[in-house]
């Protein structure tokens, strides 16, 4: 018992078995694997290599610090400030790949017609459809054209290049295709003109726009293309229509700044010519002449504090356009006020905020509308610094109207200190005094002016393009090893998912791993399926398998000890049909063949077969045995197969045979057998429909339990260690018949597969 147990331990460690469980299905395996393979390659075929274009841009980022010199900051004053998380959304706005796809005309493809599918004809096609975006253009699925002779034929109809056309597809104009690369080939091409609101919703999902890091301001553009050519065209067009909007904001923002100031200087010119045309005209009516020592002393003294009083009226002017400004509900629509001549940093500060708050609220309603969270956050802020901006003027208001006050008392002091003086030479001092604070306020006004017409005049959109688009060498898609590796990985799955189902749906035992899951009773020998369909399938010549696997089925039972004291095998099974009269013959037969006498008792009362396998019939047997009806010697009967087999048949068939065999004469039968004979076979009925087994077991040395491949229940082999705990079987041992081919092999059996040959088991055996 304990070789046995190593043997099933041994078993049970063989890795070997699940793949022997799968090889038989080569076949499957194979014919899968080469559809898999011949539908990736169909795929590859089908499919367009796709190319990955790359681009990269710099962007001004107030945040993540700025290239730019602090001499240029301070001739720019209007450009706004930007975030690149903000520069990004706007980068992918529809806006934006929407002019990229009308410059490219992007929404008029022309495709080249072929075998396993159509491609762009990007750079094959002579010319470029563009369609008349100002009307609406019937959509177009295919319409076949040709070009021939510096014209395009459609329908037999010739049109010439660079002209609006009427074709039956609309309005269009032909142009010739700079990036065309003559065809050889020349097969049919043809256009198309679709909605381009798809065409910007196709661009937009594969366009990928991202910051190169966390740290940097450089942002990354990635695009995937069949045609790397385009790829290029649209991610370049599409970072020169960014710097194109960038500079427009920018140039928006001077122009609304340069009317402001073109509208004051006006104002005060007007007010300096009538100043100077009365100050001329007095002169000439009153005949006046040089002002005395006291007069230009006053004046001296009057024009320090009238200068300081213009300076007080423009910071008021300019406090009252800031005031005007931030009470507006939308401040957006106004003209942005300049704070030039306040010297309060906090209140300029705080407008600079406004107005930075401002414009990048105008920069996300274009991408993401009013409601956004980022667009409430800032109106919010520019809420809360609104009431601080309004406090802060009336403060310096106060301030300044003090300050006028003060200084207009002191011209009073000065005033009446000249009463004295000649009409005239007064009436000229107030007229100098109004030239003088006119012409202050014209020379800053101009001042500013100039200041902004140079950032007018700057066409640098405040961003750096670091690498113009460029594509890949070779195509990113499809991935050719990555798709073969897919398929064998698909066919392989699908192939063992196939086998294991198909296996797992049968409820009949159907490997010998199924056998050691069930039971604890070990598995000690192998049969093949025999095509023969003969019940004798060895002899002295035979040389097929399952004579083997027999002989090597009585290897096992010498290193089982018996065939010396042990010399009693009872060969029984679960259901009738599964081969324990053909394994009981057999086994005899190949014991008889070493030369030993051997005896083959068929105890199957109940349905006796071993004298038709022997083709001994008319004797009489065990029943009569038994009843007492005749001796030992009369029972046994020689075997035309071989001289050491003999064979006690099973008689008349009574009608109680399990009382028969517990009358208590079966042992001292058995006795008598072993003075004679090396080794005793006997084949008793099963044990599932009666207990004749049960009760000749303990009288032997071992039971052989015959289990057939796809044809024993699983649900018998459950039971049988639950039922040998109750009925107990002596050292019971399996035997796997009927093991046939499997899958679709020649090669293959369901077990472990062991073949004639093989000394791994019989080592196995030695060594236990």
């Amino acid at each position: 018992m304990e070789l046995i147990r190593k043997i099933s331990k041994n078993k049970e460690q063989d890795s070997s078995v699940n793949f022997m469980k799968l090889m038989p299905y080569w076949p499957l395996f194979l014919i899968l694997t080469i559809l898999s393979l011949l539908g990736a390659w169909v795929y590859i075929q089908s499919a367009a290599p796709k190319y990955e274009s790359h681009a990269r841009i710099l962007i001004q980022d107030e945040k993540k610090g700025s290239e730019q010199s602090q001499e240029l900051e301070a001739l720019d004053i209007i450009s706004p400030k930007k975030s690149s998380d903000n520069e990004i959304e706007v980068i992918k706005s529809n806006t934006l790949i929407k002019n990229v796809v009308y410059r490219l005309n992007l929404y008029a493809p022309v495709s080249e017609e072929g075998g396993f599918r159509d491609k762009s004809a990007y750079v094959s096609s002579p010319i470029v459809v563009i369609p008349d975006s100002l009307h609406k253009v019937p959509l177009v699925k295919k319409a076949y054209f040709k070009y021939t002779n510096g014209a395009v034929n459609i329908n037999n109809v010739n049109y010439p290049l660079n002209k609006w056309v009427t074709t039956p597809y609309g309005l269009l104009k032909f142009a010739k295709n700079v990036h065309y690369i003559d065809d050889e080939e020349g097969k049919p091409l043809y256009f198309s003109i679709r909605q381009p609101k798809k065409a910007i919703a196709q661009i937009a999902d594969a366009i990928k726009v991202e910051s190169a890091n966390k740290l940097s301001s450089i942002i990354d553009l990635t695009l995937i293309d069949e045609i790397p050519e385009r790829g290029e065209d649209i991610l370049n067009s599409l970072i020169d229509a960014y710097n194109q909007s960038l500079v427009n904001e920018k140039n928006r923002l001077a122009a609304n700044t340069i009317t402001f100031l073109n509208q004051r200087l006006t104002t005060v010119e007007q007010q300096l010519q009538n100043i100077e045309s009365k100050q001329q005209q007095y002169k000439s009516g009153r005949g006046a002449i040089d002002i005395s020592t006291q007069g230009k002393l006053y004046l001296e003294n009057v024009s320090v504090n009238d200068q300081k009083s213009g300076e007080i009226n423009m910071q008021l002017s300019v406090l009252n356009q800031i005031d005007s400004y931030v009470r507006s509900k939308d401040m957006s629509k106004g003209i942005v006020p300049s704070t030039a001549g306040i010297e309060d940093p906090g209140l300029n500060q705080m407008v600079k905020n406004v107005y930075d708050l401002q414009l990048e609220v105008e920069s996300l309603k274009k991408t993401t509308g009013e409601n956004n969270p980022l667009v409430v956050a800032d109106n919010d802020k520019i809420e809360k610094i609104r009431p601080q901006i309004l406090e802060n003027i009336e403060n310096q208001r106060q301030a300044l109207l003090a300050t006028k006050k003060d200084l207009s008392t002191t011209n009073g002091v000065y005033a009446s200190s000249l009463n004295d003086m000649p009409e005239t030479e007064k009436t000229l001092v107030d007229i100098n005094r109004e030239q003088t604070i006119e012409s202050g306020i014209y020379t800053f006004l101009l001042q500013k002016k100039e200041e902004t017409a140079l950032s007018f005049v700057s066409s640098d959109p405040g961003s750096k393009i670091v690498d113009r688009a460029d594509s890949s060498d070779a195509p990113v898609s499809p991935n050719k090893k990555l798709i073969y590796i897919a398929a064998l990985m698909f066919a392989f799955i699908v192939s063992i998912s196939f086998v294991l189902t198909k296996e797992s749906l049968t409820s009949t035992v159907m490997f010998q791993k199924d056998i050691e899951a069930l039971t604890k009773i070990p598995v000690i020998g192998e049969l093949t399926a025999d095509k023969s369909k003969s019940p004798i399938v060895i002899g002295n010549k035979e040389r097929t398998l399952i004579a083997e696997q027999f002989r090597r089925l009585r290897t096992t039972l010498n290193h089982l000890d018996i065939g010396q004291d042990k010399k009693r095998i009872i060969v029984t099974s679960g259901i009738s049909g599964e081969g324990k009269s053909f394994v009981a013959t057999n086994l005899a037969i190949s014991l008889a063949l070493t030369g030993k006498k051997v005896a083959l008792l068929d105890f199957d009362l109940n349905k006796p077969t071993l004298n038709h396998k022997l083709n001994i019939h008319g004797k009489k047997g065990i029943t009569e045995y038994l009843k007492g009806e005749i001796g030992l010697e009369e029972i046994i009967n020689p075997t035309p197969i071989n001289e050491n087999l003999y064979f006690i048949s099973a008689g008349k068939i009574p009608e109680s045979p399990t009382e028969l065999i517990t009358n208590g004469i079966a042992p001292a039968l058995f006795s008598e057998l072993n003075k004679v004979f090396d080794h005793i076979i006997i084949d008793v009925a099963p044990v599932g429909p009666v207990s004749d087994a049960y009760i000749l077991s303990p009288l032997c040395d071992l039971t052989l339990y015959i289990v057939r491949h796809n044809f024993t229940p699983k649900t018998f082999l459950e039971r049988l260690d639950i039922n040998n705990k109750l009925n107990k079987l002596t050292n019971p041992a399996i035997v796997f018949n009927g093991v046939s081919q499997r899958g679709y092999g020649q090669s293959y059996g369901y077990g472990y597969g062991y073949v004639y040959g093989d000394n791994n088991y019989n080592k196995k055996l030695t060594a236990g």
